[in-house]
Parts: structure tokens; sequence; C-alpha cells
């Protein structure tokens, strides 16, 4: 592995000669940590925008960061395409037939072509098919694609979600979710409502306000339902008849009727729930690339989809701890409409406060656009670093040189040097102005690890996700079945169907509520406690309620609480009288109507309880970090990781710090050694001179914070001091020149040497995906575990299209 990929660099490409416009061995790279104060890419078609994308992308999955990337043209999808073997087949189903066609070639020889190209590509760039192999076991790559099943569907519109207490505690940012809210469901009918003067953004704003207070979460059937006969008295001062007339209502009502009811619109509602943290990271912790396709959507889709994540991306940020390091990235391919220097889109808002606010969170934004006339270059002055390709029109470099002398330093700003540079730019060379750097750097860019199939169509999507889609509906099948008692099964232990069976009198009843017009209600045990969990060790000091059920079994134990589900309910959501209507009831199983076992089964529930119900913590050996009661082992990898990062951008300040004097003195001790030779030495070359100035900067470049390193330098010392040895002896103190100059040649070698050594022990310091945590259980004593009661419960179920039984019981995760 190279070594920079342990320092929290991105390998975005080689150098450009100043003098010669050629591109030479120094690296550039770029400290994650920058992207905090975000990114803007802008160049015109053609000019290796994309590519420059996808490689950052790369890079940052090489870090173990997180990429959201917004994809409006269908050209993110490549990333997904990475052959780690070079095979003829691998890139076969993803060449362009006409191209083969254009080059006189088959399909085959077309593709065997791409993959050697790839392959050759990648080596004259220091890749291979291992940093492939790495880059796929780092990151979860996926499709998602909003408002179709092409890739994996996303629900926007199943509901919209109560935000947490704390987020609602916040007055300013709750006010702003219920705003965003409320404009990105207009926008969807294509309204632009402004929060102050639109009725019907007030209307929906106080809709949303009302529910939400109420921890209620909404979905679109539901609003629709509110329009028509909202739940206030009152908007303001005024009746709501007054401010917004029944008729006026119904017409909006009905808009947002027919948009649910349109062909094609229940793909808006399937998939998994919008949720930024899941976008980011699996369930175990694992980073993500996802790619959010919205090629196929309207404009008005667009801007819907877009606010409706840019508003949950604030929302997760804010939950987050504050961080230095470089969290997550958000990447929009073409942010050309959803920022414009004039108009006031909803999406305009919320880019704005991710640009100024996001930064404190970790989260880095990487915007990109060919039209740079259409940005409102006032928000990108928040913009830290700017990389810039070739551009089409006069106007657009000079807006372009607008932002750029908005977002540098005081006094840091050489316009006119800059017009220069922008104007010589070819294809695939990008200007890299960072405002953590104290001067620009032109570069070209790297060979990308993803094969550049081009924009992906639906049916591409639909082809390279199939096996994600097959195997996600494989596991939601296992989950159906695991939830599903077959009729015949149930009959096993239990006859058909009847009336509210009789139960004793002493025996207590409970019913799990469900809104199913057909329910069938079936008996069990259930459990109620409380459990407390105490550790001075571990600082854990945790209540907690159980609430759990058992089915009866056939056998002689007809009650196992090894067998329970633990509900996802409170013991107040438990109803202690029969519901309304004439649901139907499964007959009693005959040990439920036994007084006395409820006693015994009391005990056994505690003794499980001690056994089972445990708190398990998660300790890092490597960041001495322990997990926090109820945090999850993903959960707690994703806290690692960040922190992992943090260590580690600690640890290469560390290094920057104790390198740089080093190079420095060693520097100046062969500069003062240099110009005696010089002064000696009439033919002595300037350019002698500055190779040998070269040397500290081109071995430590990288964690000296100057973005260069020389992937050779080691070898290049090797050259230098033979060819730099050829010197004519001269004087005595000219001699003595030159050997000084030479030990401190040795010493530079010596010091890049013991450089590499310190950068190789930072490699898996502080990957917090390959750890193997430790666990700790906590267990509550039994005098600590409260025995609420044991009693009979009656479980809702419904029958499915094949007659099985489905149950409607909310079961907690394990």
């Amino acid at each position: 592995m190279s070594s920079f990929e342990k320092l929290g660099a991105f390998y975005l490409g080689k150098a450009i000669a100043e003098d010669t416009g050629d591109m030479n061995d120094d690296l550039v790279l770029y400290d994650s940590k920058d992207l905090n104060t975000h990114a803007v890419i802008i160049g015109m078609t053609g000019s290796g925008k994309t590519g420059l994308g996808i490689g950052l992308i790369e890079e940052a999955a090489m870090d173990n960061i997180p990429v959201i990337a917004i994809d409006p043209k269908g050209d993110m999808g490549n990333l997904l395409l990475t052959f780690p073997n070079f095979r003829a087949d691998d890139f076969k189903p993803w060449v362009n037939p006409q191209s083969a066609a254009n080059n006189g070639e088959t399909v085959d020889q077309y593709a065997a072509a791409q993959a050697k190209l790839w392959k050759n590509g990648l080596a004259d760039w220091g890749q291979d098919g291992k940093r492939i192999r790495a880059l796929r076991d780092k990151v979860d790559m996926a499709i998602y694609t909003p408002g179709s099943n092409a890739g994996l569907p996303i629900s926007v519109l199943e509901r919209f979600d109560a935000p947490p207490a704390a987020l609602r505690d916040d007055a300013d940012l709750y006010r702003e979710r219920v705003q965003a809210t409320a404009t990105s469901i207009l926008a969807l009918l294509g309204i632009n409502a402004d929060p102050v003067t639109s009725r019907e953004h007030i209307l929906i704003a106080n809709l949303l306000d009302h529910e939400w207070q109420e921890d209620r979460h909404l979905d679109l059937a539901r609003l629709i339902a509110l329009i028509q006969r909202p739940p206030m008295a009152k908007i303001g001062v005024m009746a709501v008849d007054t401010f917004y007339p029944d008729k006026d209502r119904l017409s909006l009502a009905m808009q947002l009727n027919n948009l649910l009811a349109a062909p094609g619109f229940e793909a808006w509602m399937q998939g998994a729930p919008l949720d930024t943290g899941s976008l980011l990271y699996t369930a175990e912790g694992k980073p993500r690339v996802s790619v959010l396709s919205i090629a196929h959507l309207g404009d008005d889709e667009r801007m819907f989809f877009v606010c409706m994540l840019l508003n949950d991306l604030i929302g997760w940020m804010r939950s987050q701890s504050g961080t230095s390091t470089l969290r997550a990235v958000l990447y929009m391919d073409e942010i050309f409409g959803y920022m414009p220097p004039v108009a006031n889109p909803p999406s305009k808002r919320l880019l704005l406060t991710l640009l100024k606010q996001a930064r404190a969170y970790g989260v880095g934004l990487v915007l990109s656009t060919q039209n740079p006339v259409d940005l409102d270059y006032k928000g990108l002055s928040n913009t830290g670093t700017w990389m810039i390709g070739r551009l089409q029109t006069e106007r657009d470099k000079a807006r372009v040189m607008e932002g750029l002398e908005g977002a540098a330093a005081a006094g840091q700003f050489d316009r006119q040097a800059m017009e220069q540079t922008l104007a010589g730019l070819g294809k695939r060379r990008f200007l890299l102005h960072n405002v953590h750097e104290s001067h620009p750097v032109v570069f070209g860019t790297r060979w990308v690890m993803s094969y550049l199939a081009g924009p992906m169509t639906r049916d591409h999507i639909r082809r390279l996700m199939a096996p994600r889609k097959a195997a996600a509906d494989k596991q939601a099948a296992a989950r159906t079945h695991n939830a599903t008692l077959d009729a015949s099964t149930s009959n096993k232990v239990m006859s058909k169907t009847t009336d509210m069976p009789v139960v004793p009198a002493n025996i207590t009843e409970y019913w799990v509520r469900a809104e199913d017009p057909d329910v069938v209600y079936r008996p069990a045990v259930i459990g109620a406690a409380e459990l407390y969990y105490s550790s001075a060790r571990y600082d854990v000091d945790e209540q907690r309620e159980c609430l759990a059920v058992v089915l009866p079994e056939s056998g002689p134990v007809a009650i196992s609480w090894d067998l329970a589900d633990v509900l996802d309910i409170a013991v107040d959501d438990l109803q202690v009288q029969p519901p309304p209507g004439e649901p139907a009831y499964e007959p009693l199983h005959p040990v439920l109507a036994i007084e006395r076992e409820y006693a015994k089964w009391t005990k056994s529930y505690k003794t499980w309880l001690r056994h089972e119900r445990t708190i398990t913590l998660f300790r890092s050996n490597h960041l001495k970090t322990i997990s926090t009661p109820g945090e999850s082992e993903g959960a707690f990898r994703t806290r690692l990781q960040t922190l992992g990062s943090e260590q580690r951008d600690m640890a290469v300040a560390k290094l920057r710090k104790r390198y740089s004097s080093k190079v420095t003195t060693l520097e100046n001790r062969l500069l003062r050694a240099e110009q005696a030779i010089e002064r000696e030495q009439e033919q002595a070359s300037k350019k002698r001179l500055d190779t040998a100035i070269s040397f500290g900067t081109a071995i430590l470049g990288a964690v000296l914070g100057r973005k260069r390193v020389s992937s050779t330098s080691a070898s290049k010392i090797g050259t230098a001091v033979k060819t730099m040895g050829s010197a004519r002896k001269e004087a005595g103190d000219v001699e003595r020149a030159k050997q000084t100059a030479a030990k401190v040649r040795e010493q530079l070698e010596a010091l890049n040497v013991e450089f590499e050594d310190d950068v190789a022990q930072l490699d898996d310091a502080y990957d917090a995906q390959t750890e193997t945590l430790k666990h700790i259980d906590i267990k509550p004593k039994s005098t600590d575990i409260q025995i609420h009661f044991v009693g009979l419960v009656w479980l809702p179920y419904v029958r499915d299209s094949r007659g099985r039984l489905v149950s409607r019981v909310p079961i907690a995760e394990a």
C-alpha cells in the first residue's frame, strides 16, 4: 500500500511543470481534512470533470470515508464498475457497441482492448488490481433510484417522521425542518412557495408542526385528510376557513391526491426509508458509497428529492458530535439549478446552510458544475478548495475569477497570474486552489479505478443492481417466512378461529392492538419487567423496561422463555379491554387457562431476564474506547472510524512537526554547502543547486503539507548522489563543502527511510473496520429485576393472499 494512503491524503494526480507544461512524477496529494471546508469542481464538457469527481470519491472510500453522491446525469454509477482481474468478460456488458463498431472491432475485441487499456492506464499511475480490491473491500456500494425500482428503491413519501425530541427542543433547527419539509412537498407539485406569503406553505407547515409536536408520524394520505379537515381552529389569529377556505383546501388536497394516484407513483413509497445514517453506513458500521441516481426524474421531482435528502442530512449532521476530521462527503455531480445566483429554489437555502455549518461536524461538500455563470458565488465563498478545468467562455472565466477572489485569503490572490494559468488548461488538467496551501498547483488527473462506461440508463442500473436486489428480496422473504405461520402448522396446536374464548377471572388479559380490519388474535404469555444495570468500572447506570411474549408450544413444556420475542412497544401501549368490533380469535391453549402456571412462568421469566437480557458493550483496544449502553456494534464502529481518523490526523500532525524542523535544518546545511561550491565552481549550473534543494521537499512533501511527493524519492536521491559527486576537485574548502553536502544527502536518505517506517505504523492502528472488538456483557442482579406482571396477551395476525397468518406484532430488533 502506498504510504500516502496511511496519511489521510487523496491521490488526485501528478503535477504539471510551470515552465514546460509537462507532467512530472510529483504526486499531487490532498489532505482529506481540508475537504471539511468543501470543494467545487468546475469545467466544461470534456474537461475531465467526471473523472476527477469519481477519483475523489474513490480516494474517500480508500480512506474509509462514506459518500452520498447525488447523480443528476447518470455518470456516478460507474463507481460500481470495478474489475480487479481486468477480464474482458467483466468489461463486455458495459462497453458501447457503437464505439466497438467505430473502431472496426467486435464487442469481444473491444472489451478486451478496454480491459488492457485500463490495466495499463492504472499501472502508469502506480495502481493495480490489488488497489481495486482494497476499494471494493473497504466500502459498500449501491445505486438508489427514488421514484423507480431500477436500482434500490428508496421510500421518500411513505411517511414524514416526527423529528426526535432533542431536535424539537432546538427551536431554530425544528423550524427549519418544518419549513424545508413543507417546501419540498410543494416543490413536488411544482409550487415554488414562499414560507411567509404562501398560504399553501403556511397551512402544510402548521399541519406538520401540529402532528410532530404530538410525536406523530405523518404520511401523504393523512396529510391529504388533514388539509381537508385541519385539526386546529385558527392559523395565526384568523379562523382556518377565513385564512384558507374549504373549497381552496379541497383543491390543494386534490392535487396531492392526484399525485398519489398517478400510475407509477407508488415507487416513491417503496424501499428503505430515506435515512442519511443508513446511506452512509451499513448496519455493521461499514462505510457506504451511495449513488442516488435522479437522471430519470422530472425537474420538480428532482428538486423534491434533493430537498428531502438535504433536509435529512442536516438533521443527521446536527445529531453528531463536532470533529475536525472528515467524517462524510456529500458529492453533487451537477449543481446547476440548485444554487443559482438570483433565484431562490428550496434547495438553495439548504445548500447554503450546509456550506456554512457542515464543516463543524466533519461533513464535506463537493459541488460540481459545467455552468459557472449559474452559481451563487457569494455562497461558494465558503468553499476552501477550487478545482478548475477548461472553461468554455470568457463569461465563465470572469465568474470563476470572481468566485476565486472571494474565496481567497486577503492579499493572497494574484488575478493576472490566475487568468494566465486558467487560459492554458487542457483536457484532464485542473488548477487546484486550496486555501490551506500557500500557492495553487496545476495537475493532471490520475487514472480512475472505476471503468468509465458513460451515463447509465435505468436498464444499465437494473442489470447492475439485480444481484443486490435479489439478495435483498431473499432476506425479506426469509423475514416474512419467520414471521408467518401457515394455517396448517397453526392447526397442529390450535383449531379453527372462533369467537373470543372465555378466560378464568383471575388471569389478567392484555391486547396488542392492530388497525387491520380482518385481524385474528392469537393467545400468548406476556411478561413485563423493569431491569436496572450498574457497573462502576464501565460507567453503566441504566434502567430498562422489557416486554416479552412467548407463544405456547406442543409438548411437555408449553411455555419456554427461550423462544420469547421482545415487543417494540411500551407497557402503557397495551390495552386491557377487548378491541371494538368482532375480530376473530384462536382457541385458548389449555395450559393458558391454568392460573397456577403463571406463578411458575413468573419465576422462569426472571431467570431468563437475568441471563438473556444483558447489555453488551464493545471495547476497542486500539483506540481504548468502550461503547455506550444501547449503542450497536455498527454504530460503535462508525464512531470509532471518526475517532480513528481524528487520532490519525493528530499523528500526522506530530510527524509533520517532527520532520519539518529536521528537513529545514538539513536543507539549510545543504544550501550553505552548495553555495560554497558554487562560489568556487563558475561552471556549476543553477539547475544543480535547485535539484539539491528539492531533495527535502521531494522526500517529505506529503507529511510537510506541500502536497507534492515524489513517487521515487529514494531512488532519485541515490541517482543525485552519484551525479553530483562528479564535480571537479577544487580547493580544500570546496572539497570539505562537497563532503558536507554528500553527508547531508545521506542524512536526507536516512530521514526518508525513517519517515517511511513511521508512516507504515499508521496503517492498521486507526482502521475501525478490521479491528476485532472485545464484548463485555453487563447482567442485572436478581435484586435489580422487578417483575410487573406475567399474564395472557392477545397478539394480532392477519391472513395473506395464501391464507397464512402473518404477524402484526411489533418486535424489537435483536
